[in-house]
C-alpha cells in the first residue's frame, strides 16, 4: 500500500482517492457498518480556500470530519464578518423597493414645485414675456376664430367667405405696429400723447351726435364712417385717452403729494370722466360706460382713495346705471334674460339662450375648427359680442379655459407690471389698462355665459372689430413698455444683448479664421 499523503484539502490526495486511514472496510452481510465509518464515507465537503488557516491548525492533524466540519464554520465566520452587524434587540428596516424610491422622488418633487413656480415668477422678465406671450396668443386664437365664425354671415350678405377676416387681418397689422411703437416708446413719450388724444377722443365722440355723421349700428349711435366698409367708434379711443390722461394727471399730483386731499384726488379727474361717459350714453351704449367706469374706479383705487368716499362714488355710480336701465325698455329685456333657458316672449332671449346652446354642443373638446351648427343664422352676432360662444361649440370647454386662462395671465401680469414699479405714472397707466382688458372681458364672457345681462362689448383682442383692436393692442405694447422699464428687467435685456453680439462676434471670428488665404486655394 502506497504511504498516505496529506494535502490541504482536507485528506484527499491529487489522484482523488481518499487516504488510507478514512477508507472503511467492507461491511459484511452480518455486521452493520459503525458511525465513524458511515461518516468517513461520505462525500468530502466543498473547499472553502483559507478555511483551514483561519482555524489556526494544520490541516495534517485533524481527521477529515473534523476538517470539513471546521472549514464550515470558518467560512461561516468570515461571512458573518463581512456583512454590517446589527445590535441585538434593534430594528432593521427593510430594504426599499425602486418603485418606493422613484414614488418619494415624485412627492419631493411636487413639494418642490410651488417654490420653483415663485421663483421663475420673481425673474425680471417674466411678467414681459408673460405679456408678449398671452397678447399674441389671443390675437392669433381671435383671427382664426373670426374666420371661422364669420364665414357663414359674410355668404349671408353675399360677401365673399374672407370678408371679414381679411379686416381684421388688416386692423391686426396696423395695431402691432401700433403695439410696436408703444412698446418702444419711452415713457415721457406716453405722457405728452396723453393730452391730444384726450381732446382727440372727445372731438370725435361730439361729432357722432352730429347728424349726418354719426352712424347706428344695432340701436347705438357711436360710429362714424370713414370712407367705403370702414367704420369708427370713437368711444374705444375715449377707454385710452381715459387711461393715459388719467395716469399723467394723478402722477403729477401724487409728485406735489395732494392725492391725500380728496378734492385734488376727485378734480379734474372724475368731471372729465364723466363728460366721456355723457357722450358715450348720448349714444346708448352702455357696455362702454360700465367699462369706463371700472377703469376709473381702479385708477381711484390706486391712487388710494378712502373707502368712505370710494364708496359714495360707487353708490353714486350704481344710482345712475340703475336710472337708465330702468328708464329703457331694450335694457330692462337684456336683464330679465339674464339665466334664461327659452326664448322668452318675441324671442327677446334668443341670443342669450342660443349662446347656452352653443357652449353645451361643444362639450368637452367640440365639435371641431368650422364645424359649429349655431354660426348658420340661429346665433346673432357670432363673430363679434358671441364669438366665445362659437370658440365653445368648436373648441369645447378645453378650447374656452385656454381662452380664460390667457386673459387671467395676461391681468395678472398686468398687476404685476403696477405693483413692483416705483414710477406713479406707470403703476395708475398699468392699473387702467389691466382693469380695462379684465372687466370687459369679464363683462362679454358672463353675457355669455348667461350670468350677466348682454351688455353688446367685445371681446378684447378676441373678437372682430378693429376700432376695439387697434386701442387694445395700443394698450398692450403699453404695457410691454411699462414691463421693459423695470431696472431689474433692463439689466436682464442688455446682458443678453451683449452675450447675443458677443456670440456673434464669436461666430464670425471662428468663420473668418476657417478661411484659406487667396493664395492657398
Amino acid at each position: 500500500m502506497p504511504p498516505h499523503r496529506s494535502t490541504a484539502s482536507g485528506g484527499e490526495d491529487r489522484t482523488g482517492a481518499s487516504p488510507p486511514e478514512a477508507r472503511p472496510a467492507r461491511p459484511s452481510a452480518r455486521r452493520a457498518p459503525e458511525p465513524s465509518a458511515r461518516r468517513a464515507s461520505e462525500p468530502p465537503a466543498r473547499r472553502v480556500p483559507g478555511a483551514e488557516r483561519a482555524a489556526g491548525r494544520p490541516a495534517a492533524a485533524r481527521g477529515a470530519g473534523a476538517g470539513v466540519g471546521e472549514g464550515r464554520q470558518a467560512a461561516a465566520r468570515r461571512m458573518a464578518a463581512l456583512r454590517p452587524s446589527t445590535p441585538q434587540g434593534a430594528y432593521a428596516p427593510p430594504a426599499r423597493p425602486s418603485g418606493d424610491r422613484s414614488r418619494g422622488s415624485a412627492r419631493r418633487g411636487a413639494a418642490r414645485l410651488p417654490q420653483q413656480v415663485r421663483e421663475a415668477w420673481d425673474r425680471p422678465l417674466t411678467a414681459y414675456y408673460v405679456i408678449v406671450g398671452a397678447g399674441l396668443l389671443i390675437t392669433v386664437l381671435g383671427l382664426v376664430m373670426v374666420y371661422s365664425a364669420s364665414m357663414i354671415q359674410a355668404l349671408r350678405y353675399g360677401l365673399p367667405s374672407t370678408y371679414y377676416f381679411r379686416k381684421q387681418l388688416m386692423a391686426v397689422a396696423i395695431g402691432s405696429v401700433l403695439l410696436y411703437a408703444a412698446a418702444r416708446m419711452p415713457i415721457r413719450l406716453h405722457r405728452a400723447l396723453a393730452y391730444p388724444l384726450l381732446l382727440g377722443a372727445v372731438f370725435l365722440m361730439c361729432l357722432v351726435q352730429v347728424p349726418g355723421i354719426g352712424q347706428t349700428v344695432n340701436g347705438n349711435t357711436n360710429w362714424i364712417s370713414i370712407g367705403g366698409p370702414f367704420q369708427l367708434q370713437p368711444s374705444e379711443f375715449g377707454k385710452l385717452a381715459l387711461v393715459l390722461w388719467g395716469a399723467d394727471l394723478l402722477a403729477r399730483k401724487n409728485e406735489k403729494k395732494l392725492l391725500a386731499q380728496w378734492k385734488h384726488l376727485l378734480v379734474p379727474l372724475v368731471p372729465v370722466a364723466v363728460l366721456l361717459l355723457g357722450l358715450i350714453m348720448l349714444g346708448g351704449d352702455m357696455g362702454t360706460s360700465m367699462v369706463l367706469t371700472a377703469v376709473l374706479f381702479g385708477m381711484l383705487w390706486l391712487a388710494g382713495a378712502p373707502t368712505r368716499l370710494f364708496t359714495g362714488v360707487l353708490a353714486a355710480a350704481g344710482a345712475l346705471a340703475a336710472l337708465f336701465v330702468l328708464t329703457s325698455p331694450n335694457r330692462m329685456g337684456r336683464l330679465h334674460c339674464i339665466a334664461a333657458t327659452s326664448p322668452g316672449a318675441n324671442d327677446q332671449c334668443w341670443q342669450a339662450v342660443h349662446g347656452i346652446y352653443a357652449l353645451a354642443s361643444g362639450g368637452w373638446f367640440g365639435t371641431g375648427l368650422g364645424a359649429s351648427v349655431e354660426k348658420w343664422g340661429e346665433l346673432p352676432e357670432p363673430h363679434t359680442d358671441f364669438i366665445f360662444a362659437v370658440t365653445g361649440e368648436e373648441l369645447g370647454l378645453a378650447g374656452t379655459l385656454s381662452v380664460l386662462a390667457l386673459f387671467a395671465a395676461l391681468g395678472y401680469a398686468g398687476i404685476r407690471v403696477a405693483g413692483r414699479t416705483e414710477d406713479s405714472f406707470v403703476r395708475f397707466a398699468a392699473g387702467g389698462v389691466t382693469t380695462w382688458i379684465t372687466v370687459q372681458a369679464v363683462i362679454n364672457v358672463g353675457a355669455v355665459l348667461g350670468l350677466l345681462p348682454i351688455a353688446g362689448v367685445p371681446l378684447p383682442l378676441f373678437s372682430y372689430g378693429g376700432s376695439a383692436l387697434l386701442p387694445t393692442m395700443y394698450a398692450v405694447g403699453l404695457l410691454i413698455s411699462f414691463a421693459r422699464s423695470e431696472p431689474a428687467a433692463r439689466a436682464a435685456l442688455a446682458t443678453r444683448e451683449r452675450n447675443s453680439l458677443t456670440g456673434v462676434r464669436k461666430r464670425t471670428m471662428r468663420r473668418r479664421a476657417g478661411r484659406r488665404p487667396s493664395g492657398e486655394r
